[in-house]
């Protein structure tokens, strides 16, 4: 069973510059949702390894907050942590207040740059399909890699670098 590295509170229950590492997603095809892994290898210039979305481009990684999944429980859809085709759901952390350039250090040391904010959702994917809406394109975050590493669920993530405009 995997094990947090840094057992101290990301933050006072507000979102932050800090957060957490809630769940860690892959999946073998694009467009589906992704299934749940305790651990992950990030590899610079590609994404995690053993994901469909990984490669040579500028969306190898996407983030989406729990914020987010969790309001949609609340109103009664059955959905999880990689349910909209995350990587990596995040807590504790405000992924709207990201802009393209912003530097992530996340788990002990591995790094992403933020590439793309929102997305164009695939025509009636399988997310859309089975919830009517997918957040994705108004939520998530996209990233490269920049810094291989290796990831835990419970890691730490950390804004380390605001991109200025």
């Amino acid at each position: 069973m995997a094990t947090t590295r840094d057992n101290s509170e990301p933050n006072d229950g507000c979102l932050s510059s800090r957060g957490r590492v809630r769940a860690i997603s892959v999946s073998k095809e694009k467009g589906t949702q992704k299934t749940n892994i305790p651990e992950a290898e990030l590899r610079a210039g590609f994404g995690i390894i053993g994901d469909a979305h990984a490669g040579n481009w500028h969306r190898q990684i996407s983030l989406l907050g729990a914020e987010s999944i969790d309001k949609l429980i609340e109103k009664g859809v059955a959905v999880g942590p990689g349910g909209f085709a995350e990587n990596i759901t995040t807590e504790g952390i405000d992924l709207s207040a990201l802009q393209v350039g912003t530097k992530l250090n996340i788990g002990q040391s591995a790094r992403l740059e933020i590439t793309q904010i929102g997305k164009n959702c695939h025509s009636q994917c399988e997310i859309f399909v089975r919830f009517g809406d997918c957040i994705m394109p108004r939520q998530g975050v996209f990233a490269k890699v920049t810094r291989s590493g290796r990831l835990i669920v419970g890691d730490i993530v950390e804004v380390v670098a605001r991109h200025q405009v």
